[in-house]
């Protein structure tokens, strides 16, 4: 639970924090693409560094759609959550320690919250946001458990997630200013209040909707596979049986053939 609250913090703060000091710096500002790419390195960073601890979630989406893909215990389901949450809430205040260091800083800008309609970097609408959040979270579950599957390549995982991170930023920032992690939009809404927090309902329903739905076809998987294999160790017991009960009527009637050649030829000694 550490590392996720640990990884969560550094990814609300990496991402974040491109976004809020970094993407408009007069003259050499990162813009879209840099907090894109950053989001993507905080992943792919933690990934590396937590994975082999707490498989580096980072995000109660992606716990979900573990879950429902049946790749993780719904008991360790809630309290995943709410490390992740305390982990987006302590980077966001880190970066807020930071940021209020420039005496121009004011959340009015928006502290890189997510949002929709008169909030949204694009003035896009509630139903564009909530399509585009579900949509974009489906992807990212897509990709993390076909990425994370024992016949995947080895050691690309983080790579292959992190980039992908990275291509849903650069689509949907104009959007909502990409969520696909309800903790990454509570950390920053907690300090902004007002509007932030009355649209944070759609940044954990929309999310959460496409990490299940992205991570139900790997469940499908599992199943078939599963059934499959019930069905080869039934046919292959049935085989077994059925060779061995054969072997064991051939084999008996060997023994009665022999034990009466012997008994003929022990009468014919005897002269019976």
């Amino acid at each position: 639970l550490f590392a996720e609250t640990l990884g969560t913090a550094w990814l609300v703060l990496g991402g974040c924090g491109s976004a809020v000091l970094a993407a408009a710096f007069p003259d050499v500002g990162i813009g879209l693409l840099g907090v894109s790419l950053a989001f993507g390195l905080t992943v792919v960073t933690m990934a590396y560094a937590i994975g082999h601890v707490s498989g580096c979630h980072l995000n109660p989406a992606v716990t979900v759609g573990l879950w429902c893909g049946g790749r993780f215990p719904a008991g360790d389901v809630l309290p995943y959550i709410a490390a992740q949450v305390v982990g987006g809430a302590l980077g966001a205040g880190v970066l807020f320690l930071i940021a209020t260091g420039n005496a121009d800083f004011s959340l009015a800008g928006g502290f890189a919250s997510n949002g929709f309609g008169e909030h949204s970097p694009g003035g896009y609408s509630m139903s564009a946001g909530l399509i585009s959040e579900v949509v974009m979270t489906f992807a990212f579950l897509f990709v993390i458990m076909g990425a994370t599957h024992g016949n995947a390549p080895t050691g690309f995982a983080p790579l292959a997630i992190g980039l992908c991170l990275v291509l849903i930023h650069l689509v949907s920032i104009p959007v909502t200013n990409t969520s696909v992690n309800p903790a990454r939009s509570t950390g920053p809404a907690l300090f902004v209040g007002g509007w932030a927090l009355q649209q944070l309902w759609l940044f954990w329903v929309a999310p959460m909707m496409g990490g299940a739905l992205g991570g139900l076809p790997q469940h499908g998987e599992r199943v078939g596979v599963q059934r499959a294999h019930q069905r080869l160790t039934r046919d292959l017991a049935g085989i077994a049986d059925a060779v061995w009960r054969n072997g064991f009527k051939h084999e008996g009637k060997i023994c009665c053939a022999e034990r009466e050649r012997r008994l003929s030829a022990c009468g014919k000694f005897v002269g019976v």
